[in-house]
């Protein structure tokens, strides 16, 4: 596995909450733009071979059950290792290409990423359902209805987060025009709001309301409070959805957003959009990303699809529970169940169960 140089400073991704004028990672996309495109590290043949063998090896496991001492990469796998390692501690991401899928079946494919995904986490529930194994794929809804989440649409997701510590999507077919994945350093963001306009990012340092979409766990609220940036443990650890902050109005129990709010989440917006700090990136498949959800904001933008079903687009996702992620304040377990590291995120309503659908569900 060759991978890029990457030359920004470590200590970009950790911003001193008292210090707004700490903005080294200014630069940071322009820089990973120049040195980490195409792709941050590729496969090799003898890491395909290596991955073949596990497949093999592992065909007749339930795949929820698979983790790295059944799915082994002698050479690879330390190397996967480091790069979890990178993206907790380091860039935040990494996009791993070279991964051959052409002529494969589903199911190859999946217990491929999913045993290659064990060696970065522990996966957790992606919604109400169970799904440990999640597809992202138009299913013909559309987000005017407040219990449809936006993976399940042709629209666009706009910068989030998700509720666990690494997210990896693995491209089984892009879409016929669009859809192309969009990253921004939620640190650097921090520190240009603390430096334009510091009472803006003090509001977004108090929690806020995010709209559970109708997955709500036993005796909880249809909501959950959270804030943007969240300081603790002498990092500052991002977590956004405007669309689910705005949508969490519709229940009156709820906090209700003021204007302040709003000019927040405007600059935050237009920040994120700056062409200077968000990176780009076009999936082809094979293609594996995973993201610190702490240090980075994800975006997709709107796509067309193609008409034939088994052409149109469709990521397979990974929601991943590292062993090494950060400390975390408490307000994060009304989302993620608890802060434990290890042992944290998903989504976990009355009667759910872990299982990895072969299908869109």
């Amino acid at each position: 596995m060759h991978t890029t140089p990457y030359h920004a400073t470590r200590k970009c991704l950790v911003a001193p909450p008292a210090d707004p004028e700490h903005s080294t990672a200014v630069r940071w996309a322009r820089q990973l733009a120049l040195d980490a495109v195409p792709g941050s590290a590729r496969l090799t043949a003898a890491d395909r071979a290596e991955l073949d063998t596990a497949w093999r090896a592992t065909s007749h496991l339930p795949i929820e059950g698979i983790g790295p001492g059944d799915f082994l990469l002698p050479d690879l796998g330390p190397r996967l290792l480091a790069l979890r390692d990178e993206i907790i501690e380091g860039r935040g991401f990494v996009l791993l290409r070279g991964l051959d899928i052409e002529g494969w079946p589903i199911e190859r494919t999946a217990r491929t990423y999913w045993g290659l995904g064990s060696w970065f986490g522990r996966a957790v529930s992606q919604n109400a359902m169970g799904h440990v194994l999640g597809h992202v794929r138009d299913l013909d809804f559309h987000t005017r209805d407040p219990n449809v989440r936006t993976y399940q649409t042709t629209e666009r997701q706009f910068y989030h987060s998700d509720s666990c510590d690494i997210v990896g999507l693995l491209c089984v077919q892009p879409a016929k025009r669009g859809g192309l994945s969009s990253i921004v350093s939620s640190v650097t963001l921090y520190n240009e709001m603390a430096r334009r306009r510091p009472e803006l990012a003090a509001v977004l340092s108090e929690p806020v309301p995010f709209d559970r979409r109708g997955e709500v766990p036993e005796n909880e609220e249809p909501f959950f409070l959270n804030a943007v940036f969240n300081h603790h443990a002498g990092l500052v650890s991002s977590y956004v959805s405007r669309r689910y902050i705005e949508s969490s109005q519709r229940h009156p129990s709820a906090p209700r957003i003021t204007a302040l709010h709003v000019d927040a989440m405007d600059l935050l917006d237009e920040l994120a959009e700056d062409p200077e700090l968000h990176l780009d990136m076009e999936f082809r498949p094979g293609d594996i990303q995973l993201l610190h959800n702490h240090t980075i904001f994800h975006d997709r933008t709107a796509f067309e699809d193609w008409p034939e079903p088994e052409r149109k687009r469709h990521l397979l996702r990974l929601w991943l529970c590292p062993p090494n992620g950060r400390p975390l304040p408490d307000r994060y377990a009304a989302r993620w169940g608890g802060t434990t590291i290890g042992d944290r995120g998903g989504i976990v309503c009355p009667g759910t169960k872990h299982h990895a659908p072969l299908a869109p569900v």
